[in-house]
């Protein structure tokens, strides 16, 4: 091994997931990058894109396709010949990058990798619903205190109706997407429909209820504006982001329906 599982616990060695592509659209299956071997040494090429911090990885996991049409699992060690990082800014302040490779040395993790990367997308997923959570419940208390605090004509906000009726609506799809993480979270170790079925409702409700919370809470925040400064308007954009990392609202709804035609 190049590092050990200790070093990337104690962030002594940063590892970065490159599964999706240009053409892929959330399937993880859709893989176009090419395994080859030379000489008993495994040669990759193709390329990954928008793949989180990948500037700052000091090895990066990927997907390609070996020439038997199976998928396999690779380390990449950045840096190294046929290795480019083209690194850019998120729009929720991240960075992410797209990993060009060119015939680059790369070791072999495992040569069945659809199941095991199923399975990584599902915990990753699980992973993403419960930071929107935080995210919402943020967004839900930031714009409570400001209802509170604004007054117009002599009284709190908080006091008119029509603000009520909205902050509620946000108040209840936030609970609604912690139920549904709960139940995901709750049935990782579900035989595979079961966990998939979960994970894309828990997914689909993330990807409505976060850019509802993200909205209502930018325009009941409207009578001072935003702006860069306000952190709010930060974890607006995570909200958003969220919604389309690893498959957004329309994709896992669709992937749901065909989960439970086949059940």
């Amino acid at each position: 091994m190049l590092f050990r599982s200790t070093q990337v616990m104690a962030g002594e060695t940063v590892l970065a997931f490159a599964s999706e592509e240009p053409q892929s659209r959330y399937d993880f299956a859709s893989i176009t990058t090419r395994a080859e071997q030379h000489d008993g040494a495994w040669m990759l090429s193709g390329c990954k894109s928008v793949v989180p911090q990948l500037e700052a990885a000091d090895h990066v996991v990927l997907s390609a396709r070996l020439g038997t049409g199976s998928v396999g699992l690779f380390l990449v060690e950045s840096g190294k010949p046929g290795v480019t990082v083209n690194g850019y800014k998120m729009v929720d302040g991240g960075r992410g990058g797209d990993l060009l490779l060119e015939r680059a040395s790369a070791t072999l993790l495992t040569d069945e990798a659809l199941p095991l990367l199923e399975e990584i997308t599902a915990a990753g997923i699980v992973a993403l619903c419960w930071e929107a959570v935080g995210v919402m419940d943020v967004l839900k208390k930031s714009t409570l205190d400001y209802l509170r605090t604004r007054k117009q004509f002599g009284v709190p906000i908080a006091k008119f109706q029509a603000l009520q009726h909205r902050i509620v609506n946000v108040v209840i799809e936030v609970e609604q997407a912690r139920s549904a993480a709960i139940n995901a979270a709750a049935a990782l170790e579900a035989p595979r429909d079961a966990r998939e079925r979960a994970v894309s409702a828990a997914k689909y409700t993330i990807g409505r209820a976060g850019p509802l919370a993200a909205e209502e809470s930018i325009q009941m925040h409207g009578g001072i504006g935003m702006s860069w400064d306000l952190p709010l308007s930060h974890y607006a954009k995570r909200a958003l982001m969220i919604g389309h990392q690893m498959g957004d609202e329309d994709h896992h709804l669709s992937r749901f329906i065909s989960l439970a035609a086949t059940a």
